[in-house]
This record gives C-alpha cells, sequence and structure tokens, in this order.
C-alpha cells in the first residue's frame, strides 16, 4: 500500500457507516432480513406478486443465501482481514462502492423481469467477485497464506450463486438445486472453519475472566481438522447426491461428529453470558440439521425442507446475528454484554428455526416463525443500528 493511500485512509472523516466494513453491511444484511421477510410473507398470502423472474420460493431462498449472507460475509471479511494480514481496512468510497454493489444487487434481483434476463445475474454476482479480488490482494500484501482457505470458501460461494441463477433462468426449481445445496453447504463449512476459531477462542476468554478453571478444547487440532475434512466430503455427497443412503449415513455421521466437537468447547459453563453461549447454542444447529435430514433421507420423511431450515434459519441465521451482535459491541467500544434487547433478538431467531420445523404439522406456523424471524431482525436494526452509524467514541474491550 503506497504511504499515501495509507494517510487517505487514516484521515478518512466521512460518514461513520463507511469508517469500517461491518457497519454498512451488518446493519442493511438484518435491514434486508426484515424488508425480504416481509415481501416473502406477502408473497405467500397471495398479497404481492414478486416482479422476478424467480419462483417466490427460490427468490425467498437466493435472498437469504446470498442477499443476507452475501452481505455479513462481505462485512465479516472487510473487518476480518485487517487483524489476519496487519493491513489497514478498507474505508471510504471504496467500501462505499462495494456496499453499492450488494444494494444494486438485490434490486436487480427484485425486478429481474423487468431486465434483460443476462443483466441481474452479472450484477448480483458482482460484489463476490469484486469482494474476492480485494481479499486476494491483502492476503498476498500481507503473506497470510493461512487465510486462503476463506478466500477459497468464497470463490465456491459465488460459482453457487452463480449455478443457482442457471437453475433458476433454465426452468428448474432453483430451491432444490445444485446451486443452493452448494451454497448451503459451502456456509456451514465456513461457519465450521471460523467457529472452529472463535467460538473456543471467545469462551476461554469468558471462562478465565470468570476465575472457572475449566477450559476449552485447543482450536483446530487433529480431531478438528479430521472433522472438518470429512465435513467436506459428507457435504460434497449432499450437494450432488442427496437422496442416496450414503449420503444420508454419511450426514448422521457428520452430526455425530460435530456435536463432539462442540462439547470439547465447554458451552455448558458459559450460560451466565449470552454473548457466549449463543455462539455455543448456534453450532449445534450444524450436528442438528445434519442429524435431521440423514436420518429424513433413511426414513423418507416429507419434511425435508423443514430439516434443512436448521441449518439455514437455523446454524446460518443465528450464527451471523450472534456475531454481528457481539462484532458491534466489540468494534463500537461498548462493553462485551448482552442487554435484554440482545437476549430478545437470540430467543426470537432460534424461536424463528424452531416454529419452521412445526410447520409440516401445523402449516400456520410459518407465520409466526415468520413474525419471529421479524423481531430478531428489527430488533438487532433497532438496538445496534445507532451505533453502526455514528463514529466510534471509545476504545472496545
Amino acid at each position: 500500500m503506497s504511504q499515501t493511500s495509507a494517510e487517505q485512509m487514516r484521515a478518512w472523516k466521512g460518514p461513520a457507516p463507511f469508517s469500517f466494513g461491518f457497519r454498512p453491511f451488518f446493519l442493511f444484511a438484518a435491514v434486508w432480513a426484515v424488508v425480504s421477510m416481509l415481501l416473502w410473507l406477502a408473497a405467500l398470502g397471495g398479497a404481492v406478486d414478486l416482479p422476478t423472474r424467480f419462483d417466490s420460493i427460490s427468490w425467498h431462498a437466493h435472498e437469504f443465501l446470498f442477499g443476507y449472507l452475501g452481505a455479513v460475509l462481505a462485512g465479516f471479511l472487510l473487518t476480518a482481514v485487517p487483524n489476519w494480514t496487519g493491513r489497514l481496512p478498507i474505508v471510504g468510497l471504496r467500501l462505499a462502492g462495494l456496499f453499492a454493489l450488494w444494494v444494486i444487487g438485490r434490486f436487480a434481483i427484485l425486478f429481474s423481469a423487468t431486465l434483460p434476463i443476462w443483466l441481474a445475474p452479472i450484477v448480483d454476482l458482482s460484489l463476490s467477485v469484486v469482494l474476492g479480488v480485494v481479499i486476494l490482494r491483502e492476503i498476498v500484501a500481507g503473506k497470510n497464506w493461512r487465510n486462503l482457505i476463506v478466500l477459497a470458501l468464497l470463490a465456491v460461494f459465488t460459482l453457487a450463486n452463480a449455478i443457482f441463477h442457471y437453475e433458476a433462468l433454465s426452468g428448474g426449481y432453483a430451491a432444490q438445486g445444485v446451486g443452493l445445496r452448494l451454497g448451503v453447504a459451502t456456509a456451514i463449512i465456513m461457519i465450521a472453519v471460523i467457529g472452529g476459531r472463535i467460538v473456543p477462542s471467545f469462551t476461554r476468554n469468558w471462562l478465565v475472566r470468570q476465575h472457572n478453571p475449566a477450559r476449552p478444547a485447543p482450536p483446530m487440532q487433529r480431531f478438528d481438522k479430521a472433522v472438518l475434512l470429512l465435513s467436506l466430503i459428507g457435504l460434497g455427497l449432499w450437494t450432488l447426491r442427496p437422496f442416496d443412503l450414503l449420503t444420508a449415513i454419511a450426514l448422521v455421521a457428520l452430526g455425530v461428529l460435530h456435536f463432539v466437537r462442540l462439547i470439547r468447547w465447554q458451552g455448558h459453563q458459559t450460560f451466565g453470558e449470552p454473548l457466549v453461549w449463543v455462539l455455543h447454542a448456534s453450532y449445534l444447529l450444524i450436528p442438528l440439521g445434519a442429524l435431521a435430514i440423514g436420518v429424513d433421507r433413511i426414513l423418507g420423511s416429507p419434511n425435508t425442507a423443514g430439516a434443512q431450515h436448521l441449518w439455514m434459519a437455523g446454524a446460518i441465521g443465528t450464527m451471523t446475528l450472534s456475531v454481528m451482535t457481539r462484532a458491534t459491541l466489540g468494534h463500537t467500544g461498548q462493553e462485551l454484554r448482552a442487554n435484554r434487547m440482545t437476549v430478545l433478538v437470540y430467543l426470537c431467531i432460534f424461536g424463528s428455526v424452531f416454529t419452521r420445523l412445526l410447520t409440516s404439522v401445523w402449516p400456520e406456523m410459518i407465520h409466526i416463525s415468520g413474525c419471529l424471524w421479524l423481531v430478531a431482525f428489527a430488533g438487532f436494526v433497532w438496538a445496534y443500528g445507532p451505533a453502526l452509524m455514528r463514529p466510534k467514541t471509545v476504545d472496545g474491550a
């Protein structure tokens, strides 16, 4: 990085939302989680006809996985990479440009029926591509080779989005296609990799402060690496051969292995601090999802979508919201302690996940699940939006 660029970044005095990557992306990821759910519930009830080339269910799935999660990933990576590489963060107009790509992508997908067929996919994919180039440059400049795996996962996530577009525009049901499964599988691997670093680390820090002698297993030991390798194989089978018995058996085995991995992190010692136990509860949805999908395949259960939601709204939705709350507190100079609104947000997001599971026997529960989702993310915007919009005034803990 040139001295001029470094000085410009240090001297950034513009709007606070563009002073760090997590600010615009975390805030508006939550806003989009609310808006897209409102549109989905309205479309589900026949109140609106969405002007998109996707069928309504595929649009709903896409905008959660590649819209909402895409924004959270951008915010997380733009915040984490400077810590990994020791380089200055992307701020100002460059950050605003990345954010604009995401916003334009959401409108392009929503109104894709009114646009040339090729335009929405190109616009939607542009953020991931540009973000990947930015992160690659930072990793190479900082010689931070160990985190190339995260860049590789981002590339696979982008490929999954491209496949989703191809399946949807080819007349297929993209909500049950390879693109969606590849995107979900990649997200689960990301959580397993990154969560495998932060969950035991944050747990250990909290236990030390509480003078609790218990300690989580250190991150990324041989057992963890074996679980991740087997996860790649099992999730690869699920992506390509979702209905095979071998896939079902592999998912059940993965569920058991991830459950053992989670137990080693001493989550049962952390009930005194919601910011910590929520990470364990979120990770728990990885083995629960694997077990549910695997058992569903073995038994031929019709509730496949419900089981899959343990990974989507479940592991992905809860873990991202957990990380967004903690990161916002830390990076905006607030005490790392969950207030009542934060606890309400956590309870509502978990309530949304588990009420969604009941829709196979009580279809009306989908509206309760959607409302709990709305309260969770609207609560995040209400509680954390002001801090994300204003300058940091004190150093975080």
